[in-house]
């Protein structure tokens, strides 16, 4: 039998990074503000908000902090009703709850995409900003979800932490929306370890979130947009400090160039092992939405007839094959399964989330993989699942 792909080693960071690295090593010029010229961090937004097609581009040192700062910059107030998909990271509720604001969750179903009437019923007149988390890669309505955010005057944060290089209808994910959020954790398209960056075509909003950020006294003026705005907000916001620092800069601009090719090469083995996994009668990948063009960087997969002990039966075969699964609602403390956000202080109902939850499957696919790998992952899921149901069937 053949070795198991290793799926959690990112791709080596490009040695031009390196070189950068090095030099601000020498220098010691690790803050974004004391350069005297333009920083690695003003050059990444200036190439991010290129790359995406957006006015304005804000680096800090989170996702996270990208969307707690795009709720502060909108002005929401204490206690602020904000609706978000219950099948989302810890994450996001939690940048909710500190930007002082109520999640409201929103079922989501099987196919991992929000539920579009639940969605309509619970954008009522307190709702006063919807974050979407396009979870995993997978893109929500966005045409129905606009239509009814700009009816109501609702502004739209798009968490695109899991979408760089996803688009809707040829547009890209994370500018849709009012602001877009995307991660530069090591797990996402971009790996620098940790940071975010925010995206916006609104003047307003990116002077305030780069005073916010940590531009305090006039280190604004080091950032080459909207001068006439920060005059009017300087002293009259408070200062969150989650700036990036230019060593995280300096590893992530390198792999702006590789997003073409690490888009084009995840969906190609995403579909080659969804063709796969799709062939087999207890397992099924959803398919995406016509107006979408994914750039996906794991799987997911529901089973088909699988009760709770065969559902664990199967992650641990799957394992003993030399795969790792998670099962996003069977996995103790799962950060992906809504009833454990105790921090928001209630648990919804939402039967449909929770059951998509409980025989959901995640598999990570990162574009490196050659078709050895692939062929390897997807028969040990294929064979786990058929040796779970046979063993059921025999006990029956």
């Amino acid at each position: 039998m053949s070795e198991a792909p290793n799926v959690y080693d990112a791709e080596p960071i490009p040695a031009e990074a390196r070189a950068e690295i090095d030099r601000m090593l020498q220098s010691g010029d690790l803050f974004r503000y004391t350069s005297a010229d333009a920083s690695p961090v003003a050059l990444l937004e200036q190439e991010f908000a290129e790359l995406l097609g957006a006015k304005f581009a804000l680096a800090v040192s989170s996702c996270s902090n990208a969307l707690f700062l795009s709720m502060k910059a909108l002005g929401l107030p204490r206690d602020a009703k904000v609706l978000i998909p219950a099948f989302t990271f810890a994450a996001v509720p939690s940048s909710v709850v500190h930007a002082e604001c109520q999640p409201i969750l929103v079922e989501v179903a099987d196919n991992y995409r929000v539920n579009m009437e639940d969605f309509a019923a619970k954008l009522t007149d307190d709702i006063q900003a919807v974050i979407i988390s396009h979870m995993r890669g997978h893109t929500s309505d966005m045409d129905a979800i606009m239509e009814l955010c700009d009816a109501k005057g609702v502004p739209v944060i798009e968490d695109a932490a899991h979408s760089l290089g996803t688009t809707w209808n040829g547009k890209n994910i994370g500018t849709i929306g009012k602001i877009g959020c995307f991660s530069f954790q090591s797990y996402k398209l971009i790996n620098a370890g940790e940071g975010g960056i925010m995206i916006t075509d609104d003047p307003d909003l990116i002077a305030q979130a780069i005073i916010m950020s940590g531009a305090y006294e006039h280190n604004w003026k080091k950032h080459p947009v909207v001068h006439d705005r920060f005059e009017y907000w300087q002293n009259k916001l408070p200062l969150y400090n989650v700036r990036m620092q230019n060593l995280s800069a300096a590893v992530i601009r390198p792999q702006i160039k590789e997003v073409p090719r690490r888009v084009s090469d995840g969906l190609a083995n995403h579909d080659y092992v969804a063709g796969k996994l799709n062939a087999s009668p207890f397992l099924t990948v959803p398919d995406p939405l016509k107006p979408e063009s994914r750039a996906p960087d794991s799987i997911q997969f529901n089973l088909d007839g699988f009760t709770d002990e065969e559902t664990l039966a199967f992650a641990s075969e799957a394992k003993a094959r030399g795969i790792a699964v998670q099962v996003f609602g069977l996995s103790k403390d799962n950060a992906r399964a809504f009833w454990n956000w105790q921090f928001i202080g209630y648990t919804p109902e939402l039967p449909e989330t929770r059951a998509m939850l409980m025989r959901a499957c995640d598999v990570r696919l990162p574009a490196r993989l050659t078709t050895p790998d692939l062929d390897f992952i997807a028969d040990a899921l294929t064979g786990a699942a058929e040796a779970v149901k046979s063993a059921a069937q025999a006990v029956a």
